[in-house]
Protein backbone atom coordinates (compact mmCIF):
# COMPACT_ATOMS: atom_id res chain seq x y z
CA UNK A 1 0.00 0.00 0.00
CA UNK A 2 2.96 2.16 0.87
CA UNK A 3 4.34 1.68 -2.74
CA UNK A 4 1.44 2.16 -4.54
CA UNK A 5 0.62 5.49 -2.31
CA UNK A 6 4.42 7.07 -2.73
CA UNK A 7 3.69 6.34 -6.52
CA UNK A 8 0.59 8.63 -6.64
CA UNK A 9 2.54 11.30 -4.71
CA UNK A 10 5.63 11.16 -6.66
CA UNK A 11 2.78 11.12 -9.96
CA UNK A 12 1.10 14.10 -8.89
CA UNK A 13 3.76 15.84 -8.03
CA UNK A 14 4.98 15.90 -11.65
CA UNK A 15 2.12 17.26 -13.06
CA UNK A 16 2.27 20.64 -13.89
CA UNK A 17 -0.20 23.26 -12.91
CA UNK A 18 -2.44 24.85 -15.62
CA UNK A 19 -5.00 27.33 -15.42
CA UNK A 20 -7.73 29.24 -18.07
CA UNK A 21 -10.75 30.15 -18.59
CA UNK A 22 -13.87 27.55 -18.14
CA UNK A 23 -17.16 27.78 -21.38
CA UNK A 24 -19.67 25.47 -22.11
CA UNK A 25 -18.78 21.48 -21.22
CA UNK A 26 -15.26 22.67 -21.50
CA UNK A 27 -12.07 24.62 -19.76
CA UNK A 28 -9.60 26.01 -21.99
CA UNK A 29 -5.88 25.14 -19.82
CA UNK A 30 -3.12 26.59 -22.03
CA UNK A 31 -3.77 25.35 -25.45
CA UNK A 32 -5.62 22.47 -24.64
CA UNK A 33 -9.61 22.23 -24.41
CA UNK A 34 -10.33 20.13 -21.33
CA UNK A 35 -13.96 19.21 -21.94
CA UNK A 36 -16.60 17.65 -19.50
CA UNK A 37 -17.50 13.94 -20.54
CA UNK A 38 -19.42 12.53 -17.59
CA UNK A 39 -22.03 14.88 -15.05
CA UNK A 40 -22.35 12.91 -11.52
CA UNK A 41 -25.29 14.60 -9.40
CA UNK A 42 -23.56 18.05 -9.24
CA UNK A 43 -20.39 17.45 -10.48
CA UNK A 44 -18.30 16.95 -13.66
CA UNK A 45 -15.44 14.51 -15.03
CA UNK A 46 -12.93 16.01 -16.62
CA UNK A 47 -11.18 14.31 -19.56
CA UNK A 48 -8.10 15.43 -17.64
CA UNK A 49 -9.53 13.50 -14.36
CA UNK A 50 -9.82 10.47 -16.49
CA UNK A 51 -5.71 10.54 -17.89
CA UNK A 52 -4.74 11.66 -14.59
CA UNK A 53 -5.86 8.41 -13.56
CA UNK A 54 -4.65 6.67 -16.40
CA UNK A 55 -1.14 7.62 -15.58
CA UNK A 56 -1.67 6.40 -12.19
CA UNK A 57 -2.81 2.85 -13.40
CA UNK A 58 0.08 2.72 -15.48
CA UNK A 59 2.72 4.09 -12.97
CA UNK A 60 1.35 1.86 -10.64
CA UNK A 61 0.89 -1.22 -12.77
CA UNK A 62 -2.94 -1.65 -12.56
CA UNK A 63 -4.99 -3.64 -14.94
CA UNK A 64 -8.55 -3.42 -15.55
CA UNK A 65 -10.97 -5.37 -16.38
CA UNK A 66 -12.24 -4.92 -19.66
CA UNK A 67 -12.01 -1.51 -21.62
CA UNK A 68 -9.59 1.13 -19.73
CA UNK A 69 -11.63 4.07 -22.04
CA UNK A 70 -15.20 2.58 -19.83
CA UNK A 71 -13.46 1.40 -16.59
CA UNK A 72 -11.43 4.44 -15.71
CA UNK A 73 -14.36 7.44 -16.07
CA UNK A 74 -16.70 4.49 -13.86
CA UNK A 75 -14.21 4.30 -11.07
CA UNK A 76 -13.98 8.22 -10.98
CA UNK A 77 -17.98 8.69 -11.07
CA UNK A 78 -18.51 5.93 -8.38
CA UNK A 79 -15.94 8.12 -5.93
CA UNK A 80 -18.16 10.69 -6.55
CA UNK A 81 -21.47 8.45 -5.73
CA UNK A 82 -19.73 8.23 -2.24
CA UNK A 83 -18.84 11.30 -1.55
CA UNK A 84 -22.34 12.65 -2.34
CA UNK A 85 -24.13 10.32 -0.18
CA UNK A 86 -21.15 11.36 2.34
CA UNK A 87 -22.06 14.96 2.28
CA UNK A 88 -25.59 13.89 2.67
CA UNK A 89 -24.98 11.82 5.51
CA UNK A 90 -22.93 14.64 6.79
CA UNK A 91 -19.84 12.73 7.29
CA UNK A 92 -16.99 14.29 9.40
CA UNK A 93 -13.73 14.81 8.15
CA UNK A 94 -11.56 16.57 11.17
CA UNK A 95 -9.23 19.09 10.32
CA UNK A 96 -6.45 17.48 12.56
CA UNK A 97 -6.77 13.84 10.25
CA UNK A 98 -6.74 15.72 7.14
CA UNK A 99 -3.61 17.81 7.97
CA UNK A 100 -1.79 15.18 9.33
CA UNK A 101 -1.96 13.94 5.84
CA UNK A 102 -1.28 16.49 4.07
CA UNK A 103 1.72 16.76 6.05
CA UNK A 104 2.97 13.16 5.18
CA UNK A 105 2.27 14.27 1.74
CA UNK A 106 3.89 17.28 1.37
CA UNK A 107 6.75 15.59 3.32
CA UNK A 108 6.85 12.70 0.78
CA UNK A 109 7.57 15.54 -1.95
CA UNK A 110 9.79 17.24 -0.07
CA UNK A 111 12.17 14.14 -0.04
CA UNK A 112 11.87 13.97 -3.71
CA UNK A 113 13.38 17.16 -4.06
CA UNK A 114 16.01 16.91 -1.57
CA UNK A 115 14.00 18.57 0.84
CA UNK A 116 14.16 22.08 -0.75
CA UNK A 117 10.99 24.42 -0.22
CA UNK A 118 12.12 26.25 -3.43
CA UNK A 119 12.16 23.24 -5.69
CA UNK A 120 8.78 21.90 -4.44
CA UNK A 121 7.22 25.46 -5.09
CA UNK A 122 9.10 25.67 -8.29
CA UNK A 123 7.18 21.81 -9.68
CA UNK A 124 4.05 22.83 -8.36
CA UNK A 125 4.05 26.66 -9.37
CA UNK A 126 2.43 27.44 -6.68
CA UNK A 127 3.48 28.73 -2.71
CA UNK A 128 3.58 26.00 -0.27
CA UNK A 129 0.52 27.55 1.89
CA UNK A 130 -1.81 26.99 -1.86
CA UNK A 131 -0.23 23.66 -2.50
CA UNK A 132 -1.67 22.77 1.12
CA UNK A 133 -5.07 24.32 0.87
CA UNK A 134 -5.41 22.51 -2.29
CA UNK A 135 -4.10 19.30 -1.25
CA UNK A 136 -6.32 19.95 1.93
CA UNK A 137 -9.28 19.53 -0.66
CA UNK A 138 -8.50 16.29 -2.32
CA UNK A 139 -7.61 14.32 0.91
CA UNK A 140 -10.52 15.73 2.39
CA UNK A 141 -12.74 14.02 -0.30
CA UNK A 142 -10.77 10.93 -0.23
CA UNK A 143 -11.28 10.51 3.43
CA UNK A 144 -14.95 10.91 3.51
CA UNK A 145 -15.50 8.70 0.97
CA UNK A 146 -13.48 6.38 2.58
CA UNK A 147 -15.41 6.72 5.99
CA UNK A 148 -18.41 6.60 3.45
CA UNK A 149 -17.72 3.42 2.78
CA UNK A 150 -16.64 2.32 6.72
CA UNK A 151 -20.48 3.33 6.88
CA UNK A 152 -22.17 1.31 5.11
CA UNK A 153 -20.81 -1.96 5.80
CA UNK A 154 -20.18 -1.59 9.79
CA UNK A 155 -23.11 -3.78 10.61
CA UNK A 156 -21.64 -6.67 8.66
CA UNK A 157 -21.18 -9.91 11.03
CA UNK A 158 -19.58 -13.56 10.21
CA UNK A 159 -20.48 -16.50 12.58
CA UNK A 160 -18.75 -19.22 12.54
CA UNK A 161 -21.87 -20.73 10.74
CA UNK A 162 -21.31 -18.51 7.76
CA UNK A 163 -17.86 -19.38 7.10
CA UNK A 164 -18.43 -23.05 7.20
CA UNK A 165 -21.07 -22.82 5.19
CA UNK A 166 -19.86 -20.55 2.54
CA UNK A 167 -16.26 -22.79 2.57
CA UNK A 168 -18.35 -26.06 2.31
CA UNK A 169 -19.52 -24.68 -1.42
CA UNK A 170 -16.33 -24.01 -2.82
CA UNK A 171 -14.44 -25.33 -5.31
CA UNK A 172 -11.18 -26.83 -4.02
CA UNK A 173 -9.32 -25.35 -6.41
CA UNK A 174 -10.87 -21.88 -5.14
CA UNK A 175 -9.82 -22.30 -1.56
CA UNK A 176 -7.56 -19.86 -0.17
CA UNK A 177 -3.58 -21.05 0.15
CA UNK A 178 -2.39 -19.99 3.48
CA UNK A 179 1.86 -19.31 3.52
CA UNK A 180 4.17 -20.93 5.80
CA UNK A 181 3.83 -19.12 9.14
CA UNK A 182 5.82 -18.84 12.23
CA UNK A 183 5.20 -17.60 16.14
CA UNK A 184 8.39 -16.18 17.49
CA UNK A 185 9.37 -15.28 20.98
CA UNK A 186 12.12 -12.73 21.92
CA UNK A 187 14.56 -11.81 24.63
CA UNK A 188 15.77 -8.63 23.82
CA UNK A 189 18.61 -6.42 25.69
CA UNK A 190 20.59 -3.21 24.57
CA UNK A 191 24.10 -3.17 25.05
CA UNK A 192 25.62 -0.36 27.83
CA UNK A 193 26.63 2.60 25.87
CA UNK A 194 30.12 4.09 27.60
CA UNK A 195 30.09 7.57 29.33
CA UNK A 196 32.17 8.98 27.07
CA UNK A 197 30.60 8.16 23.55
CA UNK A 198 27.63 9.48 25.56
CA UNK A 199 29.70 12.78 26.43
CA UNK A 200 31.04 12.95 22.61
CA UNK A 201 27.56 13.25 20.96
CA UNK A 202 26.70 15.60 23.60
CA UNK A 203 29.53 17.80 22.74
CA UNK A 204 28.53 17.50 19.13
CA UNK A 205 25.18 18.74 19.69
CA UNK A 206 26.40 21.31 22.11
CA UNK A 207 28.63 22.42 19.26
CA UNK A 208 25.73 22.63 16.31
CA UNK A 209 24.00 24.46 19.19
CA UNK A 210 26.55 27.31 19.42
CA UNK A 211 27.14 27.96 15.72
CA UNK A 212 23.30 28.19 15.38
CA UNK A 213 23.18 30.66 18.88
CA UNK A 214 26.73 32.76 16.72
CA UNK A 215 24.84 32.60 13.54
CA UNK A 216 27.76 30.61 12.05
CA UNK A 217 25.31 28.15 9.80
CA UNK A 218 21.41 27.93 9.97
CA UNK A 219 19.64 25.07 11.59
CA UNK A 220 18.13 23.65 8.33
CA UNK A 221 22.09 23.03 7.39
CA UNK A 222 23.51 21.79 10.34
CA UNK A 223 20.75 18.70 9.81
CA UNK A 224 21.29 18.02 6.03
CA UNK A 225 24.77 17.68 7.22
CA UNK A 226 24.90 16.16 10.56
CA UNK A 227 21.53 14.50 11.16
CA UNK A 228 21.10 10.39 11.60
CA UNK A 229 17.28 10.73 11.20
CA UNK A 230 16.79 9.84 7.70
CA UNK A 231 13.37 10.61 7.08
CA UNK A 232 14.07 14.23 8.24
CA UNK A 233 17.68 14.89 6.75
CA UNK A 234 17.09 16.10 3.51
CA UNK A 235 14.48 18.18 4.98
CA UNK A 236 16.78 20.59 7.09
CA UNK A 237 15.50 18.33 10.04
CA UNK A 238 11.68 19.01 9.67
CA UNK A 239 8.88 17.13 11.19
CA UNK A 240 6.01 18.80 9.14
CA UNK A 241 2.83 19.40 11.39
CA UNK A 242 2.40 16.01 14.02
CA UNK A 243 0.52 15.99 17.20
CA UNK A 244 1.98 15.24 20.62
CA UNK A 245 0.98 11.32 20.42
CA UNK A 246 2.88 10.60 17.47
CA UNK A 247 6.18 11.93 18.91
CA UNK A 248 8.86 10.10 21.31
CA UNK A 249 7.21 11.32 25.15
CA UNK A 250 10.32 13.08 26.08
CA UNK A 251 10.73 14.92 22.61
CA UNK A 252 7.51 15.65 22.57
CA UNK A 253 7.48 17.59 25.96
CA UNK A 254 10.25 19.71 24.83
CA UNK A 255 8.86 20.29 21.23
CA UNK A 256 5.46 21.45 22.41
CA UNK A 257 7.06 23.86 25.14
CA UNK A 258 9.08 25.80 22.79
CA UNK A 259 7.95 29.32 22.25
CA UNK A 260 10.89 30.91 20.32
CA UNK A 261 11.68 29.95 16.53
CA UNK A 262 15.00 31.67 16.86
CA UNK A 263 16.05 29.54 19.80
CA UNK A 264 17.61 26.19 19.84
CA UNK A 265 16.02 23.40 22.68
CA UNK A 266 18.45 21.96 25.05
CA UNK A 267 19.76 18.57 24.43
CA UNK A 268 16.81 15.77 24.60
CA UNK A 269 17.46 12.16 25.06
CA UNK A 270 14.59 9.44 23.32
CA UNK A 271 13.98 6.21 22.38
CA UNK A 272 16.18 6.91 18.99
CA UNK A 273 19.21 8.65 20.88
CA UNK A 274 20.26 12.17 21.19
CA UNK A 275 18.31 15.35 19.76
CA UNK A 276 18.50 19.36 19.49
CA UNK A 277 15.13 21.01 18.38
CA UNK A 278 13.83 24.05 16.60
CA UNK A 279 10.61 25.35 16.38
CA UNK A 280 8.95 26.22 12.99
CA UNK A 281 5.49 27.06 14.04
CA UNK A 282 2.15 26.00 16.37
CA UNK A 283 -1.02 24.98 14.63
CA UNK A 284 -3.85 24.35 16.99
CA UNK A 285 -2.85 21.13 19.26
CA UNK A 286 0.30 20.15 16.23
CA UNK A 287 3.59 21.59 16.26
CA UNK A 288 6.15 21.44 13.27
CA UNK A 289 9.92 21.24 14.87
CA UNK A 290 13.23 20.92 13.01
CA UNK A 291 15.58 18.63 14.89
CA UNK A 292 18.97 16.82 14.62
CA UNK A 293 19.45 13.37 15.45
CA UNK A 294 22.69 12.20 16.83
CA UNK A 295 23.15 8.31 18.25
CA UNK A 296 25.52 7.19 20.40
CA UNK A 297 28.22 4.43 18.78
CA UNK A 298 27.90 0.80 20.72
CA UNK A 299 31.28 -0.35 20.99
CA UNK A 300 31.88 -4.31 20.15
CA UNK A 301 33.23 -4.68 23.78
CA UNK A 302 29.83 -3.60 24.80
CA UNK A 303 27.95 -5.83 22.26
CA UNK A 304 30.47 -9.16 22.66
CA UNK A 305 29.50 -8.59 26.48
CA UNK A 306 25.43 -8.48 26.36
CA UNK A 307 25.59 -11.32 23.45
CA UNK A 308 27.81 -13.45 26.01
CA UNK A 309 25.22 -12.56 28.94
CA UNK A 310 22.30 -13.84 26.45
CA UNK A 311 23.93 -17.03 25.24
CA UNK A 312 24.43 -17.67 29.40
CA UNK A 313 20.37 -16.83 29.78
CA UNK A 314 19.95 -19.27 27.04
CA UNK A 315 21.82 -21.77 28.50
CA UNK A 316 19.95 -21.75 31.39
CA UNK A 317 16.43 -22.00 29.82
CA UNK A 318 17.58 -25.11 28.18
CA UNK A 319 18.57 -26.77 31.37
CA UNK A 320 15.75 -26.08 32.84
CA UNK A 321 16.19 -23.81 35.27
CA UNK A 322 13.82 -21.78 33.98
CA UNK A 323 11.54 -21.04 31.33
CA UNK A 324 11.73 -18.69 28.31
CA UNK A 325 8.67 -17.29 29.13
CA UNK A 326 9.52 -16.80 33.12
CA UNK A 327 12.98 -14.44 31.79
CA UNK A 328 11.07 -12.48 29.36
CA UNK A 329 9.34 -10.26 31.72
CA UNK A 330 12.46 -10.13 33.74
CA UNK A 331 15.50 -10.01 31.60
CA UNK A 332 13.94 -8.43 28.21
CA UNK A 333 14.06 -4.79 27.49
CA UNK A 334 11.87 -4.93 24.61
CA UNK A 335 9.01 -3.39 25.79
CA UNK A 336 6.81 -4.54 22.97
CA UNK A 337 6.92 -8.30 23.80
CA UNK A 338 8.11 -8.16 27.33
CA UNK A 339 4.91 -8.05 29.20
CA UNK A 340 3.52 -10.93 26.16
CA UNK A 341 6.30 -13.29 27.33
CA UNK A 342 8.53 -12.33 24.30
CA UNK A 343 6.06 -12.87 21.98
CA UNK A 344 6.42 -10.93 18.74
CA UNK A 345 3.27 -9.60 17.68
CA UNK A 346 1.93 -7.56 14.26
CA UNK A 347 -1.08 -5.16 13.45
CA UNK A 348 -2.74 -6.86 10.71
CA UNK A 349 -3.94 -3.27 8.44
CA UNK A 350 -6.28 -5.43 6.57
CA UNK A 351 -7.85 -6.72 9.12
CA UNK A 352 -8.09 -4.91 12.56
CA UNK A 353 -6.68 -7.42 14.37
CA UNK A 354 -3.35 -8.25 16.13
CA UNK A 355 -1.53 -11.56 15.20
CA UNK A 356 1.19 -13.72 16.67
CA UNK A 357 1.68 -15.34 13.22
CA UNK A 358 4.06 -13.90 10.50
CA UNK A 359 4.91 -15.25 7.15
CA UNK A 360 9.08 -15.27 7.34
CA UNK A 361 9.19 -12.20 4.86
CA UNK A 362 7.22 -10.24 7.76
CA UNK A 363 9.58 -10.74 10.47
CA UNK A 364 13.05 -8.58 10.98
CA UNK A 365 15.38 -10.42 8.30
CA UNK A 366 18.30 -10.80 11.30
CA UNK A 367 15.23 -12.63 12.71
CA UNK A 368 14.02 -14.69 9.88
CA UNK A 369 17.13 -15.45 9.48
CA UNK A 370 17.86 -17.11 12.74
CA UNK A 371 14.37 -18.53 12.71
CA UNK A 372 14.36 -20.37 9.72
CA UNK A 373 16.44 -23.45 10.06
CA UNK A 374 14.97 -23.54 13.63
CA UNK A 375 13.24 -26.40 15.21
CA UNK A 376 9.59 -25.57 17.56
CA UNK A 377 10.88 -24.80 21.01
CA UNK A 378 14.51 -24.45 19.89
CA UNK A 379 16.41 -21.35 21.83
CA UNK A 380 18.87 -19.75 19.42
CA UNK A 381 22.38 -18.61 19.61
CA UNK A 382 22.48 -14.66 20.36
CA UNK A 383 22.70 -12.52 17.55
CA UNK A 384 22.83 -8.69 17.12
CA UNK A 385 20.18 -6.34 14.88
CA UNK A 386 19.16 -3.42 14.57
CA UNK A 387 15.90 -2.91 16.03
CA UNK A 388 12.33 -0.62 14.42
CA UNK A 389 14.29 2.37 16.46
CA UNK A 390 17.93 2.26 14.78
CA UNK A 391 19.33 0.86 17.79
CA UNK A 392 21.46 -2.00 17.82
CA UNK A 393 20.39 -4.65 20.25
CA UNK A 394 21.14 -8.35 21.27
CA UNK A 395 18.71 -11.62 21.04
CA UNK A 396 17.90 -14.71 21.55
CA UNK A 397 14.87 -16.24 20.03
CA UNK A 398 12.63 -19.02 20.44
CA UNK A 399 10.40 -20.51 17.79
CA UNK A 400 7.57 -21.54 19.36
CA UNK A 401 5.12 -22.69 16.62
CA UNK A 402 5.68 -23.13 12.42
CA UNK A 403 2.23 -23.61 10.59
CA UNK A 404 3.56 -25.14 6.96
CA UNK A 405 2.02 -23.88 3.79
CA UNK A 406 -1.81 -25.19 3.21
CA UNK A 407 -5.12 -25.14 2.16
CA UNK A 408 -7.04 -22.79 4.59
CA UNK A 409 -9.20 -25.24 6.63
CA UNK A 410 -12.10 -24.34 9.01
CA UNK A 411 -10.58 -25.60 12.39
CA UNK A 412 -6.75 -24.21 11.75
CA UNK A 413 -7.18 -21.00 9.58
CA UNK A 414 -10.55 -20.20 10.95
CA UNK A 415 -9.68 -16.17 10.98
CA UNK A 416 -8.11 -16.00 7.39
CA UNK A 417 -11.09 -18.05 6.41
CA UNK A 418 -13.80 -15.63 8.41
CA UNK A 419 -11.84 -12.46 6.59
CA UNK A 420 -12.12 -14.12 3.27
CA UNK A 421 -15.89 -14.37 4.36
CA UNK A 422 -16.41 -10.70 5.45
CA UNK A 423 -14.62 -8.88 2.71
CA UNK A 424 -16.59 -10.82 0.29
CA UNK A 425 -19.64 -9.74 1.99
CA UNK A 426 -18.58 -6.14 2.65
CA UNK A 427 -17.58 -6.05 -1.30
CA UNK A 428 -21.33 -7.25 -2.23
CA UNK A 429 -22.82 -4.74 0.12
CA UNK A 430 -21.30 -1.75 -1.50
CA UNK A 431 -22.06 -3.11 -4.98
CA UNK A 432 -25.38 -3.09 -4.43
CA UNK A 433 -25.56 0.04 -2.75
CA UNK A 434 -23.77 1.42 -5.97
CA UNK A 435 -26.40 0.08 -8.29
CA UNK A 436 -28.59 1.21 -6.08
CA UNK A 437 -27.46 4.80 -5.90
CA UNK A 438 -27.21 5.15 -9.73
CA UNK A 439 -30.87 5.08 -9.90
CA UNK A 440 -31.22 7.97 -8.01
CA UNK A 441 -28.83 10.22 -9.26
CA UNK A 442 -28.53 12.39 -11.96
CA UNK A 443 -25.89 11.21 -14.66
CA UNK A 444 -25.19 12.06 -18.35
CA UNK A 445 -22.49 11.19 -20.95
CA UNK A 446 -20.79 12.03 -23.68
CA UNK A 447 -21.90 10.10 -26.35
CA UNK A 448 -18.58 8.03 -26.63
CA UNK A 449 -19.28 6.22 -23.20
CA UNK A 450 -22.97 5.05 -24.63
CA UNK A 451 -21.45 1.64 -26.02
CA UNK A 452 -19.64 0.86 -22.90
CA UNK A 453 -19.76 -2.00 -21.20
CA UNK A 454 -19.57 -0.48 -17.55
CA UNK A 455 -19.61 -2.81 -14.14
CA UNK A 456 -22.60 -1.14 -13.37
CA UNK A 457 -26.13 -1.00 -15.25
CA UNK A 458 -28.18 2.34 -15.03
CA UNK A 459 -25.56 5.37 -16.10
CA UNK A 460 -26.63 5.69 -19.33
CA UNK A 461 -30.06 7.25 -18.50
Amino acid sequence: MRKIQNLLGAMLLMLPLMAGAETKDSVQIGTVVDEVVWIVGDDAILRSDIETMRMQAAMEGIKFSGNPDCAIPEQIAVQKLFKHQAEIDSIEVTDADVAAEVEQQINYWLEMVDGSRERLEEYKHQPLSQIRNDLREDLKDRQMVQRMKQKLVEDIAVTPADVRRYFQNMPADSVPFVPTEVEVQVIQQTPVIEVEELNRVKDELREYTERVNKGDATFQTLARLYSEDPGTARRGGELGLVGRGTLDPAFAAVAFNLTDPKKVSKIVESEFGFHIIQLIEKRGDKVNVRHILRKPVVSEVAIEKTLGRLDSIAADIRSGKFTFEDAAPLLSDDKDTRYSKGLMSTNMMTTGHTSSKFRMQDLPPEVAKVVDTMQVGQISQSFQMINQRGKTVCVIAKLKNRIDGHKATVTEDFQTLKDVVLNKRREERIHQWVVDKIKTVYTRLNDEYKDCEFEYEGWNK
